[in-house]
């Protein structure tokens, strides 16, 4: 008996596929068919065409980095596997901050709030505005999201208390809830990648207006390059300001000796005295080593102002900021092809279980 049944489950499992009842099932639901695929391309129409188009703007960077010129080829070769070898790495450069931290640099609090003041203006807008009033109340939004906002909204204000808290004041240290969600907005926008091989440095900015995409990508590259070179020249600018204050200090110190040399010169001009003789002496010797303190201390500053130039990086930019001409998304024809399809397959699946071809279709007794 359980031979028997175990033959009839392999002979029905082997059974082969009647695609002239598909598709005659097919042909008797058509009316449901053109009736549900109807409903569905009216709704994904109104779904795909809610949605706000967006832009998205690219930059590309090649930075400099401040390692020895000449590399190993022990270096190049764990480049090409995304590692890296170096002196900066061994401990025998000053190179801390590597493209590879760019992108954590990019999503700290302090970068991401010294974007809040970039002046931007939309396409259609001749007056500027900052970057963070735009986010906060020029993002379009569709009819459903306007809807379940402005009721969340109106049930927050009735239950909590109004919120007084001045959001025009930016402290990272503590933001408010609304400077922390604008700052989330912006971490989805402007997303940074460092290639691992190539050290090439890509900033993708998303946004609703073209030319606001262009504008804040810009200006994006702008700041990183500045944060870099403030990094990289930092201990070169203090070495440069304090040899600055030595080199003033001796300035002072030095015409104040010629000072003196020249007013005792000046007021025993007719007299031969051997202590006036030595004074003179005396005060002449204190303007030459003043003087030589002076030129050394000149020689420093021009030495520490070069260094300043010397540590500053280079930056390549491979890829500039353009205005996009074609949104990036969403893809209407996309979005349209999934409805439909999910309407046609679910429409399927219902006409063979109706006509009882599903279980056989799918092996099932």
């Amino acid at each position: 008996m359980e031979q028997n049944k175990i033959e009839e489950k392999q002979t029905a499992q082997k059974a082969p596929i009647d695609f002239t009842a598909l598709w005659q099932s097919v042909k008797n639901h058509r009316k449901t068919y053109y009736k549900v695929l109807g409903i569905t391309f009216v709704l994904a129409c109104i779904y795909a065409f809610s949605l706000p188009r967006v832009y998205k703007c690219e930059v590309m960077l090649a930075p400099e980095l401040s390692t020895n010129r000449s590399s190993s080829s022990l270096a190049s070769l764990a480049r090409s596997f995304g590692m890296r070898i170096g002196s900066n790495v061994m401990g025998g450069g000053s190179e801390a901050l590597l493209p590879t931290l760019y992108p954590d640099l990019m999503n700290s609090v302090d970068f991401k709030t010294s974007l809040f003041d970039i002046k931007v203006c939309a396409k259609d807008s001749v007056k500027p505005k900052s970057y963070y009033d735009y986010l906060l109340n020029d993002q379009k939004r569709t009819w459903w999201g306007k809807a379940i906002g402005g009721t969340l909204n109106a049930l927050i204000s009735l239950i909590a208390k109004e919120d007084t808290t001045d959001n025009s004041k930016v402290n990272p240290f503590r933001l408010t809830k609304q400077q922390t969600r604008i700052a989330q907005i912006i971490d989805r926008k402007v997303v940074c990648d460092v290639d691992q091989k190539t050290l090439v440095i890509t900033i993708d900015v998303k946004d609703q207006d073209p030319v606001i995409c262009a504008t804040v990508a810009d200006s994006v590259k702008e700041r990183l390059q500045q944060f870099i070179t403030d990094y990289r020249t930092n201990k070169a600018r203090v070495d440069y300001e304090y040899n600055k204050k030595l080199c003033a200090e001796a300035k002072v110190r030095y015409e104040k000796a010629r000072q003196r040399y020249a007013d005792f010169a000046d007021a025993n001009q007719d007299l031969v005295l051997q202590s006036v003789r030595t004074k003179l002496t005396d005060l002449e010797n204190e303007l030459q080593l003043q003087f030589t303190a002076y030129q050394a201390y000149v020689a420093q500053l021009q030495n520490a102002e070069a260094q300043v130039q010397q540590d500053t990086p280079a930056f390549m930019t491979l890829q500039s900021a353009t205005v996009p001409i074609k949104p990036a998304g969403p893809s209407r024809k996309k979005i349209l092809f999934v409805f439909l399809f999910l309407a046609f397959v679910g429409v399927t699946i219902r006409a063979f279980h109706k006509d009882g071809l599903l279980k056989p279709l799918l092996g099932l007794s």
